[in-house]
């Protein structure tokens, strides 16, 4: 994650005193532990799988997830005065939907019951973000897709912003999963996905669009490959690599970005991230707008 914030330029955030003190992101994902790193700062635990109440991650995804938005890094060392393993908004609250099993594997129904949870509770828990690392591909049926992307449109229109990965079936065109497809909602690519021998990815893997409609997408593009975060054995990090680690990465800079412009709708925000995202896509040859550059967002 150090190299990861220098890569996106989170100095000038830090030194302002950003930290997502206040914000609150939802994850919907496997799960989670009470990892050292996050303190008494998860808030909520909701299991749409097996209805367990106590946190938990059988798989370990999720965990990884909600350390690269809000981990203190406090079990990890000290570099430059901050801590190595420390997530983009280390203040943060999380909210831990359970949608995925042991396997990572969702059904859509359990995804939407998931949505509809955050529709309820989000003004009683103050839900600002809502970060989606899962996604069906276009080939699922029409029902299925109308569905989910209703949902996630109409959470957005609710006030919260959701951020969704765009999938790791690239290069190829029309390969961004839903809901990342989705008119409204940021979705995020890789930006370092060219890298050879990553375990279970192709180089290449960050999906891409245009999609059927030909709207651009992802819009917006963050490391992904090889991020150092927390394991699910409560102490310890783990590096993963895919676009699900790229989306949180840009969730956590939301959040540091809503720290500082609380009053901001999520259209607002997602025409900042426009506005300011560098390098530019044309300049690194994706489609897109570019790479997330978190001094330019909250300045």
């Amino acid at each position: 994650m150090d190299r990861v914030k220098r890569m996106i330029h989170t100095d000038y955030a830090y030194r302002i005193g950003l930290s997502g003190h206040n914000v609150t992101v939802a994850v919907m994902d496997t799960g989670i532990v009470p990892h050292m790193d996050f303190g008494k700062r998860i808030l909520h635990f909701e299991d749409f799988c097996n209805g367990k109440a106590g946190l938990y991650d059988d798989n370990g995804h999720g965990t990884h997830v909600s350390g690269i938005i809000a981990a203190s890094g406090d079990g990890s060392p000290q570099k430059n005065g901050g801590r190595v393993y420390s997530g983009m908004a280390p203040k943060a609250n999380i909210i831990m939907l359970k949608v995925l099993d042991e396997e990572g594997n969702g059904t859509t129904s359990t995804v939407l019951k998931g949505l509809a949870w955050i529709a309820k509770m989000k003004d009683r828990f103050r839900i600002g973000l809502l970060n989606i690392s899962v996604g069906m591909l276009p080939s699922a049926g029409a029902s299925e897709q109308k569905a989910l992307l209703d949902a996630v449109d109409d959470i957005w229109d609710r006030g919260v912003m959701v951020i969704a990965a765009a999938g790791n079936n690239g290069p190829g065109e029309n390969t961004v999963t839903i809901p990342g497809i989705s008119r409204k909602i940021l979705t995020v690519g890789s930006s370092d996905d060219g890298v050879t021998g990553v375990r279970n990815l192709n180089p290449g893997y960050s999906g891409r669009g245009p999609t059927e409609c030909c709207i651009v997408k992802p819009e917006i593009l963050a490391p992904g490959t090889n991020i150092v975060s927390c394991s699910r054995n409560g102490t310890g990090y783990q590096a993963k690599s895919g676009t699900s680690m790229a989306a949180p990465v840009v969730t956590g800079a939301l959040a540091l970005a809503f720290q500082k412009y609380p009053y901001f709708t999520p259209a607002q925000m997602k025409l900042r991230v426009y506005e300011r995202a560098y390098p530019r896509g044309e300049q690194i040859n994706k489609m897109g707008w570019g790479v997330v550059h978190v001094e330019n967002l909250v300045r």
